[in-house]
């Protein structure tokens, strides 16, 4: 009982406290596990939570765009805005308003990587819906964000190597904790008494009860101890007692950070210090190879056989998985310089160069893909090399039907094996390469094409090499190469009438080239390619008539579907050309008809290799949509398609709008051009017009006004300031087409006046005509004439008077229509009629069969019907 509460006197108190002694409760021994002791317990400062939790969104970050993840990476881009929003206040309270570096290296590698994504057309397309759009949305938030940290992204993008802020914190604030760590482990910690020695274990004779003792001295001796150590703190029984292996590894940590730090800062090294001043040098990915690779043994009797063995080396470790390309590369170069050195001969440099240009062609692991440029230069150069070894010895042979066995390159005659031409064609198909994958609006383009002379002459080369070695079939494969960079280019000096008689132009020399297929080619293609470029070439020089007659005579147009693509491709530039040439000499049905299958597909772009329409995913796999890639013209070789566009609807405008008025009212009309006939009828349809803008509308404003009969009206509508820079001024002669598109609108808009109000007129004059359409009268008079002959107008023409005498008038629009009515019933009047008498049996009752009864008893009575009502009418007729 307590003695607070207890009653009596203080001398009762005290003999009762004496007589009693009072039993307290043992101090509750808390145990702790092994992991609760190891565990620390860091109390850390507002910064570190804010920018820690910034730390692991931005890791997030650097997580997603490794997979390229975009949704998942919007996601944490708005995570780590709302972090950031919550970390303002210990940015402006520590950095005084300054985000911190790490923040700002993360919003600049995120922003490169958007753009990197965004510019990637390829990929971009093979994204999912929804990545899609969150690649979208990612870029327009990211966009708007950074403006607020214009300045920090500036000045990080002037000095990105720099370290971050946090590594210096990180480092600074873990060695501040760790010092304070130990300053307060040193202070807390309590020197242990040394443990007594282990007894020994007891023999068989001793008695249990001496153990016993032992133990409970021990025991005592421990409580003791705790008894002494009660007036310190109970902080000590909480704290973690860290044993001296513990805090030397924790000191050896902090000597490393500190040395890291120190580094970082610039201090040198010891090994830096020992280096003289060296400089790092990079490694390359692949084999490790030397900067001139030993080739043979110091005392080794270097000859042709030894180089032809020590090629055959290099050459066998071709197409093997971990050959390094450039390493073969700079080991045939090694080998070359010393064969150059040890006087081999041309024909092993020959061999050498061969080997070259084939380890050139490996080098790039994609076919598809264009070689860098630097390549395809050294590429040039080797080729080059070849040509030259060739030209100078005249009794060197360069084949691919000699084999290594029977190859001679010691003494002459020089028989190397290897085939120049296939070295030559895949050159220039890298080339066409390079000028596919450059932008054809930048001056990289410009560049690139400057080689072609290049090209051009080395194929001029080769063709002397193969017209002194080669078979006819090379010589042909030879010469169509020199066709493809000479056929769509056009020469001057051969449309001048002064000409040199000696000099010799493209066309005399497309004629030479051509020719020579002709005659000696042994397959159909190279023949059929031929004649096209030969045509394309005629086209392009206003040669209509030669371009038109050897199309004709090669019969192309029923064969042509069953060419390779890029056959039809050429057929389908060759008919785009020739319709051209057809326009600007005036032949405006002969434009058309070559015009038309090409633009009433709606495709021509895609048909003339100029580019890809985008379709649906489901119409086009990517093998298909790589394929078509692959067989894209290169710029400089594209035809105007606009150009063509106009020129096909001002041909269709000059057909079509006579043959409307002519057959106003003709059931059975039919359309020339569906695609100029649907843009008339969509204007027409149009409750307001305004006025033109594009070439297509100003077409379809010019039949328009064609159709009323106003010319001038026609005329302006197809040649003005802005017609002119789109269109005309594309053409050679833009000023004689010009001309001669007023003479034909005024032309056609006659017809088109005649054909219209023939109906109004008893007689016309033609001096009145000539002056209304500003015709010379003859050909005014020729226009009257071919249409009484062709019997498109009714009249006759009486030529003192100059007047066109009509007949008989056309039906008025009523009785047209009238007309048109009477045909329709009659002619749905017979098929009921001829539908009854086919099945006439069957509305009968009787048990006739099929065939008979009603057409047995009466089997013209429709026939006998329409006379009866023909006679009616007649009488009719004559009583009024």
């Amino acid at each position: 009982m307590s003695r607070f509460f207890a009653t009596g006197t203080d001398s009762e108190s005290e003999s009762s406290s004496e007589e009693e002694q009072v039993v307290r409760a043992p101090a509750p021994v808390y145990t702790f596990s092994d992991d609760e002791e190891e565990t620390k317990r860091v109390v850390r400062s507002m910064k570190e939570k804010r920018y820690e939790e910034l730390e692991g969104i931005i890791h997030s970050l650097r997580n997603h765009r490794k997979i390229k993840d975009f949704s998942s990476a919007l996601a944490s881009f708005e995570e780590l805005q709302r972090a950031y929003t919550r970390a303002a206040p210990v940015v402006q309270k520590e950095e005084n308003g300054i985000a911190p570096r790490f923040f700002i290296r993360a919003l600049v590698e995120l922003d490169d990587w958007v753009a990197g994504a965004w510019a990637d057309r390829d990929s971009r397309k093979a994204l999912s819906k929804g990545n899609s759009k969150a690649l979208t949305s990612l870029r327009q938030k990211l966009r708007k964000y950074e403006k607020d940290f214009d300045a920090e992204i500036t000045k990080f993008r002037e000095n990105p190597d720099l370290p971050d802020d946090d590594e210096e914190r990180k480092d600074t604030s873990s060695s501040d904790e760790s010092d304070d760590e130990d300053k307060v482990k040193e202070k807390v910690r309590v020197r242990r008494s040394p443990e007594p020695p282990r007894r020994p274990p007891p023999k068989d004779d001793e008695s249990s009860d001496s153990m016993d003792w032992g133990s409970s001295s021990s025991d005592s001796s421990s409580s003791s101890d705790d008894e002494a150590r009660g007036a310190t703190t109970i902080r000590e029984r909480f704290l973690k007692r860290t044993t001296e292996r513990d805090d030397d590894e924790e000191r050896d940590r902090r000597r490393a950070r500190r040395e890291r730090r120190e580094r970082g800062a610039g201090k040198v090294s010891k090994r830096d210090q020992t280096d003289d001043g060296g400089e790092w040098e990079t490694v390359r990915k692949g084999a490790a190879t030397s900067d001139k690779p030993k080739m043979f043994a110091k005392d080794s009797d270097i000859d042709a056989a030894l180089v032809v063995k020590k090629l055959g080396e290099i050459s066998a470790a071709r197409g093997r998985k971990r050959t390094d390309r450039r390493a073969q590369l700079e080991l045939l170069h090694e080998l070359r310089t010393v064969a150059q050195q040890h006087n081999l001969g041309e024909a092993l440099q020959l061999k050498l160069r061969a080997a070259t240009v084939a380890a050139l062609f490996d080098y790039n692991p994609k076919v598809s893909d264009a070689m860098k440029p630097e390549y395809w230069s050294r590429l040039v150069e080797n080729v080059d090399h070849m040509v030259t070894i060739l030209l100078a010895n005249e009794n060197m042979v360069l084949s691919e039907t000699i084999t290594e066995d029977n190859e001679e390159l010691v003494t002459p005659p020089y028989r190397v094996r290897g085939c120049l031409l296939t070295a030559l064609e895949r050159l220039d198909d890298e080339f066409t390469k390079l000028l596919k994958e450059c932008d054809p609006h930048s001056n990289e383009y410009v560049e690139r094409l400057k080689d072609e002379v290049r090209v051009s002459a080395l194929i001029d080369r080769v063709c002397q090499v193969v017209e002194r070695d080669g078979s006819p079939q090379e010589i042909c494969r030879a010469y169509l190469r020199k066709i493809d960079h000479l056929y769509y280019k056009f020469d001057p000096r051969a449309v001048r009438k002064d000409l040199p008689p000696g000099e010799e132009t493209t066309i005399k020399k497309m004629e030479r080239l051509c020719k020579y297929i002709y005659a000696h080619d042994e397959t159909d293609r190279l023949r059929t390619r031929a004649i096209l470029c030969h045509i394309y070439h005629h086209a392009l020089h206003d040669n209509w008539f030669q371009a038109r007659d050897l199309l004709l005579m090669s019969h192309l147009q029923e064969t042509v579907q069953h060419s390779d693509p890029s056959t039809q491709i050429l057929y389908n530039r060759t008919m785009a050309n020739l319709g051209l040439c057809a326009f600007r000499r005036g032949n405006v049905k002969e434009a058309h008809g070559c015009l038309a299958e090409l633009m009433m597909t709606g495709k021509p772009k895609e048909l003339l290799a100029q580019g890809l329409l985008p379709q649906r995913q489901h119409e086009r796999s990517k093998e298909q949509e790589k394929i078509e890639k692959q067989r894209q013209m290169p710029f400089h070789m594209h035809i105007n398609l606009e150009l063509l566009e106009c020129v096909y609807l001002v041909s269709a405008m000059l057909i079509e709008i006579p043959y409307m008025a002519a057959h106003e009212f003709d059931a059975r009309r039919r359309m020339i051009s569906k695609t100029f006939y649907q843009n008339l009828r969509a204007s027409e349809r149009q409750a307001l017009v305004g006025p033109p803008e594009s070439m297509r509308e100003h077409a379809v404003a010019a039949a328009r006004a064609m159709r009323r009969g106003d010319w001038r009206a026609c005329l302006n509508f197809i040649v003005n300031e802005k017609m002119n820079a789109k269109v005309w001024d594309l053409m050679v002669g833009a000023d004689n087409v010009r001309a001669m598109l007023g003479r034909l609108i005024r032309e056609e808009s006659l017809r088109t006046y005649l054909f219209t109000y023939a109906h109004v007129y008893a007689s016309l004059s033609l001096r009145s005509l000539a002056d209304m359409f500003e015709l010379p009268r003859q050909r005014v008079h020729s226009l009257v004439s071919k249409m009484i002959i062709n019997e498109e107008l009714l009249a006759s023409l009486d030529d003192p008077s100059e007047c066109a005498i009509l007949h008989r008038s056309e039906p008025t629009r009523m009785q047209a229509l009238a007309l048109q009515l009477a045909d329709k019933v009659g002619n749905l009047v017979d098929s009921n009629e001829r539908i009854f008498e086919k099945q006439g049996s069957f509305f009968q009752r009787g048990g006739a069969g099929r065939g008979e009864g009603r057409q047995r008893e009466r089997p013209r009575d429709g026939w006998n019907r329409r006379q009866r009502n023909r006679r009616r009418d007649d009488e009719r007729g004559h009583d009024d």
